[in-house]
This record gives C-alpha cells, structure tokens and sequence, in this order.
C-alpha cells in the first residue's frame, strides 16, 4: 500500500480521439488565446492610463480583467503544449498548482463582481455618501481581500489534498482541478469534504449578497428616471457579466459531478473550457461596448493610433 501514494505525474486523458483534429484545434485555441489577452489589455490598459477612469467602478473591472488574465494563464499555455505533444502528462506539483490557480480564479470573480454589486448599491442607493463610503484607501483593501481571500482558501483546499494518498493519476479531463484529484485519494479525509463544503457555501453567500444588493437597485430606480438609465447603463453589464460566471461555474460543476460517460469527448472538452473561455472573453467586451467612457477612450486611443 506504500507505492500506491507515490504519484509524481498525472495523465490527462481529455486530448484522446482527437489526434485527427489536433493542429485545428491549436489554431483556434491560440487564436482565442490572443484574443483574450487583447479584450482584456485593452481595458487594463485603458483603465491605467486614463485617470479620468480611477474610479472604484473602473478600478475592479481592471482587477476582474487582470483576473481574468490570470486564470486562463494557467490553462491556454500548457494545453497548446499538449495539443503538439504527443504524450498528455503534467507534473504532481504541477498538477496542483493548476488546480490553485483555476479555482482562485473562479473564486476571485465571484468576489470582485460581488464589489461591484456593492459599488452600484452605493452610488445609486446612497449617493450621498457614496464618496465617504468609497475612499481610495477603502477601494485597494477591498481589492486586496478579494484576491487574498479566494486564494487563502482554495490554498488551505490544495493543501488538503496534497496530504492525500492517492490510489491512481489518471484524470478525465484537459487540465487538473482539485475535486478530479480527490478523487484519486485512496480515501476520503474529513478535511477534504468540510473545506470545499465551506468554500461552496461561502461563495454562495456571495451570490444572496449580490441579489439582495439587486433587489434594492431596481426598487430604487424605478422611482427615479435618472436612476433607471444609471442602472442600465453600469448596471446591466454587471449583471450579465455575473451570470455568464454563475451560469459558466454551475454548468462545469454539474457536468462534471453528474455528466453522463457516453456524452462525446468533444463535448466533455467544451464543458471543461468553457468557464476559461467564455467569462475571459465576454467581461470586457460587453464593459467595453456598454459603459460609455470605456468605449470612448477606446476607440481616441486606436484613432491616434492610425493617425500616427
């Protein structure tokens, strides 16, 4: 029973089948790729430059896009490397690690887009004390917690299952995820159940927050037609950035707890990506589009471009 823990690598098993297809799928990978780091840079970028944007609405959505940046490092690199390599492997620590940085990630949008719920509460709510409420020194500790929190606990989480014995390391999937790893664990520890458990129900909190926040926003600006047209304009992009996360996570989730063995691998590989594909891709684009100054400081910025 020694040997059985000893596990240096893992084999990812999501790649088989499609050997056929593998320099297509490379292609279009990368070309997403690309695509998320320009959506993405273009705002932080934006963001950073323009002081007129160092406002606390602007200041998170550059996190949630830096953020977004950061989850999908930590999957795009490695499965290009895997779509030209011939054997689909990833080291033990490395296997963690990516689990880490996935999870923090996920955990990480949840957190900055329940701040933002909070700061469109404020401003729209209470106006009067939005600035009061809302200081410079308020809005980096706010930043702050929602990255260090997210990455506390789903480190605390990585811990537990690095102490595992693991009785096998072959994973059903194209890139490692914590919950995949347990499950190779000969067996169960109460550490490995509790901590995810709390976790899950942490961030659920986070999902009754932001409803509430929600329910008070529309009572408000019903009321007043100025309000209404500030909720649309700030509002509804925050709103739909939160449910293509909430509905991309509880899609994953569910699929991967209670999917079926006979769906296709192709379609198994697009429920593993989505949630590193969709929200990375959709979140600046729809801020861009929808809130004015972005998409105004946008498009000066690539007309002087062209100009010079």
């Amino acid at each position: 029973m020694d040997n059985v823990s000893v596990v240096t690598v893992f084999t990812l098993s999501g790649l088989s089948g499609i050997a056929n297809y593998k320099i297509t799928i490379f292609i279009f990978t990368l070309l997403c790729y690309c695509v998320i780091w320009l959506v993405n840079l273009t705002i932080i970028v934006t963001v950073i430059v323009d002081k007129s944007l160092h406002e606390p609405m602007y200041i998170f959505l550059c996190n949630l896009c830096f953020n977004g940046l950061y989850g999908t490092a930590a999957f795009y690199p490695k499965f290009l490397y895997d779509l030209l390599s011939t054997t689909h492997v990833i080291s033990y620590a490395g296997c963690l690690l990516q689990g880490l940085m996935v999870h923090s990630s996920i955990c990480t949008d949840f957190s900055l887009l329940a701040l933002m719920a909070y700061d469109r509460y404020v401003a729209i709510c209470r106006p009067l004390v939005y600035h009061s409420l809302m200081t410079t020194q308020r809005v980096c500790i706010f930043v702050f917690f929602a990255w260090i929190t997210p990455f506390y606990l789903i480190l605390m989480s990585t811990i537990t299952t690095a102490t595992s014995r693991l009785c096998g390391s072959h994973i059903p999937r194209i890139y490692c995820i914590n919950w995949l790893i347990s499950n190779l664990a000969c067996s169960a520890s109460v550490a490995t159940i509790i901590i995810p458990a709390f976790n899950y129900t942490f961030y659920f909190g986070h999902a009754v927050f932001v409803f509430w926040s929600y329910v008070h926003l529309i009572k408000t600006c019903q009321s007043s037609k100025e309000n209404w047209n500030k909720f649309m304009q700030t509002c509804v992009p925050h709103l739909f950035s939160l449910a293509v996360v909430v509905v991309s996570f509880l899609f994953d989730m569910l699929y991967m707890r209670f999917g079926s063995k006979e769906i296709p691998q192709s379609f198994e590989n697009f429920m593993a990506m989505e949630i590193l594909f969709i929200p990375p891709i959709i979140n600046p684009l729809m801020y861009g589009f929808k809130l004015t100054q972005i998409r105004n400081r946008v498009l000066n910025f690539i007309f002087l471009f062209k100009k010079e």
